[in-house]
């Protein structure tokens, strides 16, 4: 029987195991190991969490991943294209097969952290563009369709049963494509249950041995384990019981098709086998080709709607002149003129915040489009507070909450975790302005920004330094523009430079616009080529009137990388309905992640729009799929209709 290879259960069973260095406490002989076991208990990876076995895998764990991702490939047709998630991935040991064979879009989610961190290294040292996510193979994410083949190898699977098993299928079809392929390679129960090994030992290493009981449970379903691990200097070290449900081919297919798959086929390897495959079912099975598109509403759920602008009447920093420029009006104008012909709505606009709470609460709107993306009083640090109203009056809006709009002001924590999930980031060092002057690490060219601001403000043609002389000087002009603020020095990276834009939500699907790739060809070439401050708000300089944007000139694996990095972004900052993710890519081209931006301009002529271009859709098409995904949200979250104090009433604009 094979042991079950990384943590794709719901948990461990026997408690915490021991580090190895304290003698872990064991129960002794028992007659009922089923009686032992603990709620909820999975398998679990029990050595590598105990760090036995060392780093290296043994010539038998190489043997069997090479037969795995061997009949992986005949089952499947997989093609080196095609983008394949390995479910409970472990250490990844299939997906590093998979990379060293040529394939470009692996993936691995796993939830132990120490294995993930040990997959990401074995990647990075071995140059292999595999990406690690720790994610609950009962929670994976994203949702919405981007894997052609998913597969649960190793018998990773047995680990579940009733409600979580179902939740597995469930989160793995959510990421498969129509038509995708998932793969199950389980023992095969049936024979198992008859020919199991009732107790047995091995040598793990030179200093370790594991000890194993097997019973069969009252019902005869499940297999009751008992893993007993013992140091030759410090004697028992780990005792752990847990159970392995046996899945008959009937069994599994039932499940498969209980949860909307198609399972196309069964194969039991037979006993002549080799080893690592003897007697072990796979079952192969398909999501639906085609996904019957909901009905779309005949009137939305709410068709009054109020829309919140920034304020024209107060300063605003981020302008030119700190005043609403005739370019921003335009904008306001066309963005009325654009609302006006989406059908079914009604429009009301406030734009004035120095009335603007009284009013909210003493007329509550039933919902708002949040389009105060200059933040409350025009104040970018403030950006957060309208929504945390809105939360507390309990009225349904538009865009990301409180909560993430904070976490992505501040871009040393995007990248974090950006870091933490396997998107690639520049090489990067945060620099307190706040202290007296520091050591300016060595990384030149640099561009150094700052850590938490809004719409490019602080970044110029200056702020691409090639000495630590030019970062202290730089670093002192923006300590007096930005007082208490924070910089970044960032590797200056000179490859193209691209946005993603996407609309939707995770679970309801997304709409991933064509990306958007800077055009910075028609730049003085003395001028380092950045979106600076003057490239949105000084009409006048060539930042603004020589840089271009058209559709991104890339493959199709460089595509589904972007829309796989802004996807995964997206639901772990928790953004909603829409947001823009920018890229920019090193002088060796690999891409790497610039900033996270929910909310972003939505302006007529801004990133967002531009993209909702490419794909053939107007201005108004934009603003209307962003006010469906909003409502949509709303309506799944069981927000339903929330019963207004006082609804603000409609008017007709002049």
């Amino acid at each position: 029987m094979s042991k079950p290879n990384g943590n794709g259960g719901p948990g461990p069973a026997g408690g915490a195991p021991a580090t190895g260095r304290k003698r872990a406490k064991s129960v002794g002989p028992v007659s009922d190991l089923e009686g032992h076991l603990p709620v909820g208990g999975g398998a679990g990876a029990l050595l590598k969490s105990l760090g036995i076995g060392g780093e290296e895998a043994r010539p038998e764990d190489d043997a069997a991943t090479v037969a795995e991702v061997d009949r992986l490939i005949r089952a499947t047709g997989l093609s080196h294209e095609d983008r394949f998630l390995d479910v409970g991935c472990g250490s990844g040991r299939h997906c590093l097969e998979l990379a060293r064979r040529g394939y470009k879009n692996v993936a691995g989610a796993e939830r132990s952290r120490h294995l993930i961190r040990n997959a990401r290294r074995t990647a990075q040292q071995a140059g292999l563009p595999v990406r690690f996510l720790e994610r609950d193979s009962r929670e994976l994410l994203p949702r919405d369709g981007r894997f052609d083949c998913a597969a649960l190898l190793g018998n990773v699977f047995a680990n579940y049963d009733g409600d979580d098993a179902l939740a597995v299928i469930e989160a793995v079809k959510r990421v498969l494509r129509p038509g995708g392929s998932l793969v199950i390679d389980l023992e095969d129960g049936d024979w198992l249950r008859e020919n199991f090994q009732k107790s047995g030992w091995e040598w793990v290493d030179g200093n370790h041995m594991i000890c194993r009981e097997r019973s069969l449970s009252a019902d005869g379903n499940r297999l009751i384990c008992r893993d007993v691990v013992v140091n030759t200097q410090k004697g028992v070290v780990a005792d752990r019981f847990y159970a392995l449900v046996l899945y008959s081919p009937a069994r599994i297919r039932a499940l498969l098709e209980g949860a909307g798959l198609v399972a196309l086929r069964e194969q039991v390897a037979p006993d002549d086998a080799p080893e690592p495959q003897r007697r072990r079912l796979w079952v192969i099975a398909e999501t639906p080709r085609a996904r019957m598109p909901e009905p779309a509403p005949l009137r939305p759920l709410f068709p009054e709607v109020t829309v919140i602008l920034g304020d024209p009447r107060m300063a605003d920093s981020m302008k030119l002149g700190d005043r609403y420029t005739p370019e921003d009006f335009e904008a306001v104008d066309r963005m009325k003129a654009a609302l006006a012909t989406v059908g079914h709505y009604r429009f009301a606009y406030i734009d004035d915040h120095s009335s603007l709470l009284e009013e909210l609460v003493r007329r509550r709107p039933a919902f708002v489009f949040n389009m105060c993306d200059n933040g409350y009083k025009n104040d970018a640090m403030r950006e957060l507070e309208l929504p945390a109203l809105l939360d507390l009056l309990e009225v349904p809006y538009t865009g990301a909450g409180p909560t993430c709009l904070g976490m992505c002001y501040d871009k040393s924590l995007v990248r974090a975790l950006a870091v933490a999930h396997g998107v690639p980031v520049p090489r990067e060092a945060y620099y307190d302005m706040t202290a007296p002057a520091g050591e300016i690490p060595s990384m030149f060219p640099a561009l150094i920004k700052p850590n938490r601001a809004d719409g490019s403000v602080g970044i110029t043609a200056a702020s691409v330094v090639n000495s630590a002389e030019e970062a202290l000087a730089y670093i002192d002009g923006l300590r007096k523009m930005l007082p208490g603020r924070d910089a970044l020095i960032q590797e200056y990276l000179t490859g193209a430079e691209y946005s993603v834009g996407l609309i939707g939500n995770p679970g309801l699907g997304f709409n991933v616009l064509p990306p958007l790739e800077v055009d910075y060809s028609g730049l003085d070439p003395d001028l380092p080529k950045i979106l600076s401050y003057e490239s949105k708000f000084v009409p006048g300089s060539p930042y603004f009137t020589e840089i271009k944007y058209r559709p991104a000139r890339i493959d199709e694996t460089t595509r589904r990388r972007l829309a796989d990095y802004a996807r995964v972004m997206f639901e772990r900052l928790d953004c909603r309905d829409y947001a823009r993710v920018d890229f920019r890519a090193d002088a060796d081209g690999e891409i790497k992640l610039l900033e996270v931006n929910p909310n972003p301009a939505w302006c007529w002529d801004g990133k967002m729009a531009l993209m909702a271009g490419f794909a053939g859709n107007g201005y108004a098409d934009l603003l209307r799929m962003i006010l469906e995904a909003a409502q949509s949200r709303v309506q799944s979250e069981g927000l339903g209709r929330p019963k207004a104090l006082s609804p603000i009433p409609v008017a007709a604009e002049g």
